[in-house]
């Protein structure tokens, strides 16, 4: 753990994203410890220590190189495809066991400032079955409205949305309340909002104005990737009051190996990419100067084709407009997509990282940090504390 946490901040990694369950966080407020895997002959410091010991202990070592923490709801039970299931809730693990979590984590790090920010679920996402299915595909020369047309989908309880409702399953009023209990404790934090997968486009007044069925266009939907779907922010934003300035949207997108969208299927430039996807999505946002944003998940394999191609375009965009971002991810164990270290978990993938350190902060030849005393990298010289 020491040298893997060491060579990221000595690499110019400033903040790292950490995936968590809600059963897990659950588990620590009630002093709950399973049997923990831990190659103890790698790490001898972690002999005899419980899930949340070592959890302190990590904190520790990215304190010591000036490396901040964001954590990330990904599921709400413990299992391997956690993320798979569309709401913050799920079997035993209920809606008011995640409201709990978030204000118990809140407060026992509300004090500890290595741990910055707050991703408060990993992918929410809904309509995935829409009755046409999830694999139509759009015609090279057709129009978004006519696609959208074709692929008509009606709201389903058991997935998330975003609305002005109070629903249990809508995405905005719970990430609101959650949003509001970690502040009332951490009144300093930074809050991740990610999209959802699917909002409906009735009622606006640009897109899809050749729908002339209401009942059609009212179930008609814009899609993107799960996560990657903030087209409502704008006008139905999530707000904390006192404390909107601190709410950062947080978009995941990826590339055609993860799944060939519609936008691949015809080829693709980093300028249809923006005007098509990332622009009318989440980019709005940081454009329009309507909120932060922080693209939570992009990166991949390196391909040699499509999938580098959009890896280095939107490595590209994230250089030219300065965005904030965490790339997916560190450790090698992620199957569509591989990792920035082997198997090892030490050594690096060499032509990965270049295609990523472009897009790392840097300054007259150092990487900058976020921590204000404390250089990124520890005394490695390689990286700066915040100016």
């Amino acid at each position: 753990m020491e040298a893997l946490v060491r060579s990221m901040a000595q690499r110019g990694i400033n903040i790292v994203r950490v995936p968590i369950s809600t059963t897990l966080i659950k588990e620590w407020s009630i002093g709950s410890f399973g049997t923990v895997n831990v190659n103890t002959a790698a790490n001898p410091n972690l002999i005899g220590k419980n899930s949340l010991e070592i959890w302190d202990y990590f904190l520790l070592q990215a304190k010591s190189c000036g490396m901040k923490v964001l954590i990330d709801v990904h599921s709400a039970e413990a299992d391997n495809s956690g993320h798979i299931p569309p709401l913050w809730y799920k079997g035993v693990i209920t809606s008011a066991d995640y409201y709990d979590a978030w204000e118990w984590f809140a407060n026992r790090y509300k004090n500890n400032d290595t741990i910055v920010a707050y991703d408060l679920k990993n992918e929410p996402h809904g309509y995935a079955n829409g009755s046409l299915g999830n694999d139509l595909v759009k015609g090279a020369n057709e129009s978004w409205e006519s696609y959208c047309l074709r692929k008509p989908v009606t709201e389903k309880t058991d997935y998330a949305k975003w609305d002005d409702s109070t629903d249990p399953w809508n995405w905005r009023y719970t990430a609101e309340v959650a949003a509001g209990r970690i502040l009332a404790l951490n009144p300093k934090a930074l809050i991740l909002v990610e999209g959802v997968e699917a909002t409906s486009t009735y009622g606006k007044e640009v897109n899809h104005k050749s729908i002339s069925d209401p009942a059609l266009a009212e179930h008609c939907h814009d899609f993107n990737w799960w996560g990657g779907n903030l087209r409502m922010a704008k006008d139905k934003p999530v707000s904390v009051a006192g404390h909107d300035a601190q709410i950062m949207y947080s978009p995941h997108d990826y590339g055609p190996l993860v799944y060939r969208q519609p936008w691949f299927y015809a080829g693709f430039t980093r300028d249809t990419l923006r005007a098509e996807v990332w622009m009318p999505n989440w980019l709005y946002l940081h454009e329009e100067n309507i909120s932060p944003l922080l693209i939570g998940e992009w990166g991949g394999f390196m391909d040699g084709g499509d999938n580098e191609k959009w890896m280095t375009a939107l490595r590209d965009e994230i250089v030219a407009k300065k965005l904030h971002h965490t790339f997916w991810c560190i450790n090698p164990n992620s199957g569509d997509t591989g990792g920035l270290v082997g198997y090892d978990w030490l050594t690096w993938d060499e032509a990965k990282y270049s295609l990523l350190k472009p897009a790392l902060w840097q300054s007259g030849g150092k990487f900058v940090g976020l921590d204000k005393v404390i250089p990124l990298g520890g005394n490695a010289g390689t990286g700066i504390a915040r100016p």
